[in-house]
């Protein structure tokens, strides 16, 4: 038996993917950045990399809640724009269901037969209209606090990984901790890239190589460039 496999990822999963894409790459950078200057300790390094990321994680948080806000508020107007059209004109909104469907090769009686159905139930005609003329679903109303949550705290959870070697708990020399960061933050972001990829169906090991890249440059160009400027 055929078995359809598509990605159907929930807007949570994208939320996530976004905050720890993000957390796991610029604290890091940062924290780099910090140990080639050679000037300053872990304990400075680890609180500006807190700083960052309470900053960073507001930031995307509140980015993540606005973009759900705006969704929200554009699905009402259009809303309210289609009840408008439904009431007042109706006869060129069913002809506009009609052309959707002709674009599908429905006959012209077929189609006369499927608007008149449609149009019996204004809730139903609108709500076609919505998702087949505009494209839109009716998106849930608390998507902009659970985005905003679910980006902010994968940001933290991504931020703290490459931080956490230079917590003054392991005792670790600036140096040191730089390489532990490394390691840890490199092998956080290949399984991160691998199961991000793996789940849209791409190549999971050519995703893995492309986020730990990323990253990996992003650290270095920001080590170096404070390694010259000091």
């Amino acid at each position: 038996m055929h078995e359809e496999k598509h990605f159907e990822g929930s807007q949570l999963v994208r939320d996530i993917v976004i905050g720890m894409s993000d957390g796991l790459t610029v604290p890091f950078a940062l924290a780099a950045g910090l140990s080639g200057a050679a000037i300053v300790g872990n304990n400075v390094i680890v609180t500006a990399g807190i700083a960052e990321i309470v900053a960073g994680s507001i930031a995307m948080g509140l980015g993540g809640y606005l973009a759900g806000k705006t969704e929200i508020d554009h699905y009402k107007s259009e809303l309210q724009r289609e009840y408008f059209e439904v009431d007042n004109y109706p006869e060129r909104e069913k002809q506009e269901v009609a052309e959707i469907f002709a674009d599908y090769g429905l006959s012209i009686e077929h189609q006369n037969l499927v608007v008149d159905d449609i149009s019996k139930d204004k809730d139903r005609w609108v709500d076609f209209m919505m998702k087949f003329e505009l494209g839109l679903e009716k998106p849930n109303l608390n998507a902009a606090r659970n985005s905003a949550a679910a980006i902010g705290i994968a940001y933290i959870v991504g931020g703290i990984i490459p931080l956490s070697a230079y917590f003054p708990i392991f005792g670790l020399s600036t140096n040191a901790a730089l390489i532990y960061s490394c390691i840890i933050t490199a092998i956080s972001l290949f399984v991160f890239g691998y199961f991000k990829t793996k789940i849209i169906g791409q190549p999971p090991v050519f995703g893995a190589f492309k986020v730990l890249g990323i990253g990996a440059a992003a650290a270095a160009s920001a080590y170096f460039i404070a390694h010259l400027l000091v």
